[in-house]
């Protein structure tokens, strides 16, 4: 753990493993709930790094933090949200191959396992998801996209995203889904936040409904 002063209000957390990085994060939040931890004005994860912004006093919290001992984030904490999918991805077969499977077997590993939001970054409400491992990771595109459409679950390196709104993109795309990312009309306008825990279920069929409205509803429905 190393910790860089940033400006003049703000202290950098640097870790080495995302797994770290959400750890601490979680760690600040649970301090910051409970009271215990100084002021601070916003809490932001990265891949492998943790930035406290606004701190009153940097020193002083620099120096507190040397003493901490963080626990390792247990693997059912944090909310639950499960997201319906369309196995439809323009790259699925491209996966398999990367795999060495069947693309039925690529929706079954990725639908059965737990990922879990790591940071977010890129566009308003991209989160950046991990969870599978290592021998699934997965090279961006050598030729990116000009538009992916919004609702595109794809993959890139260790991470799972989907795709808020309409944009160019190199991940590999998987699947699609109706869920609204992004919605300025809902507190919070982003559905998924750093520590929460997503699943994502496979859809026989079409979606509810072509807005992205009803199937929003029911993910929403499903946070535990």
């Amino acid at each position: 753990m190393r910790l860089r002063p940033v400006g003049e209000d703000s202290l950098l957390v640097d870790l080495d493993t995302p797994e770290e990085a959400q750890a601490w994060h979680a760690q600040f939040l649970s301090r910051r709930s409970a009271g215990t931890l100084a002021p601070v004005r916003e809490i932001v994860p990265g891949e492998k790094t943790v930035l406290l912004y606004g701190v009153s006093d940097v020193d002083a919290l620099e120096a507190e933090l040397r003493h901490w001992s963080v626990p390792t984030l247990a693997a059912d904490g944090g909310p639950l949200l499960e997201i319906p999918v369309h196995y439809n991805g323009a790259d699925l077969g491209a996966v398999a191959e990367l795999w060495g499977v069947a693309e039925a077997e690529v929706v079954r590993i990725h639908s059965g396992i737990e990922h879990r939001v790591a940071f977010c970054g890129f566009a308003p409400g991209f989160a950046y998801m991990i969870g599978l491992g290592e021998k699934y990771h997965v090279p961006r595109r050598a030729a990116p996209r000009t538009s992916v459409p919004a609702g595109s679950v794809a993959l890139a390196g260790p991470y799972t995203g989907v795709y808020p709104r309409a944009s160019p993109g190199g991940w590999q795309l998987i699947g699609t889904t109706h869920v609204r990312l992004w919605d300025m009309e809902r507190e919070p306008a982003a559905l998924l936040t750093p520590g929460m825990r997503v699943r994502f279920v496979p859809q026989e069929s079409g979606f509810e409904s072509t807005d992205g409205s009803a199937a929003g509803t029911n993910a929403e429905r499903r946070i535990a």
